[in-house]
């Protein structure tokens, strides 16, 4: 691959900053928790906070530990044999690290705390756009981190394949990511506008991104279990979850098309009776 003066890209891309090198992928990704964070802090000044700080803090809190112990289980059960071999080595086990898994022991994490200290109202809707343009950034840092980062796709004949250096061209799945999180995060921006039940602004970030996921994930090279790797396991799992709201919001919808029918019907036979 070829930057825009024409030069090779060597993957994972380092950047230089006067005598030290940095990884792409590493700078990326705290660029991403960073504005993903300043996001949350703006959204949360400009919509108001419906939980108080301790509450707010203590989610908070609960959500990194759970991401961080959720995304490197997930990534334990994504290649069994590998993790079986690597049992004892403890770089590999806290090496690795998933976006599913992170997500799904976040939120499990802060339902749990929030159980402890009585807080029945929803917590995420302030978070979901902010994970959303985090998640845009820091798989921009997958893409250039290479082969290493285990997240390229697989080999494809497209012209805009990538070949991260081993001579294959793939699919940039990381960058299909990047772009789909993009467009979530200005489409959650637009939900946060309008009126919504509290709680299903990040039910639905959770909703379609375990979808993008179950489906992108079959353009990956993963070791699969009954046809599904174990991230779109994951994925599925979740996806059950939260089968009541999605049933729901289908419901939902079905009521406002019919609603709206119904009025498209009155106005046109009010019409009609006038201009008879």
């Amino acid at each position: 691959m070829r930057d825009s003066k024409g030069n090779n890209i060597h993957f994972p891309l380092y950047v230089h900053l006067g005598r030290f090198s940095i990884q792409a992928h590493l700078l990326l990704e705290t660029l991403g928790y960073t504005i993903g964070f300043l996001a949350f802090r703006r959204l949360r000044k400009k919509l108001g906070d419906a939980v108080s700080d301790a509450t707010r803090w203590s989610v908070i809190t609960a959500g990194v530990a759970g991401a961080a112990i959720g995304s490197r289980v997930l990534f334990w059960f994504e290649d069994p044999r590998l993790t079986s071999a690597h049992w004892h080595d403890a770089v590999y086990l806290m090496s690795g690290k998933t976006i599913v898994g992170g997500l799904i022991g976040g939120l499990f994490a802060v339902e749990w705390v929030k159980r402890r200290i009585g807080e029945e109202s929803s917590t995420g809707d302030l978070f979901a756009a902010p994970i959303a343009l985090g998640l845009a950034i820091g798989r921009i840092g997958c893409f250039l981190g290479g082969l290493p980062d285990n997240t390229y796709g697989k080999p494809t004949s497209l012209s805009w394949g990538v070949d991260f250096g081993d001579g294959i061209p793939r699919h940039p799945t990381q960058l299909y990511e990047s772009a789909f999180a993009f467009v979530l995060f200005l489409f959650l921006l637009r939900m946060m506008k309008r009126p919504h039940r509290n709680g299903d602004i990040f039910k639905f970030f959770m909703v379609m991104y375990m979808s993008w996921r179950l489906a992108i994930d079959f353009w990956k090279p993963e070791v699969r279990m009954a046809g599904f790797s174990a991230i779109q396991w994951a994925c599925l799992g979740m996806l059950a979850y939260y089968g009541g709201d999605i049933w729901r919001w289908i419901r939902e919808r079905r009521t406002m098309e019919t609603q709206s029918d119904a009025t498209a019907a009155k106005n046109v036979a009010a019409t009609g009776a006038r201009l008879s």
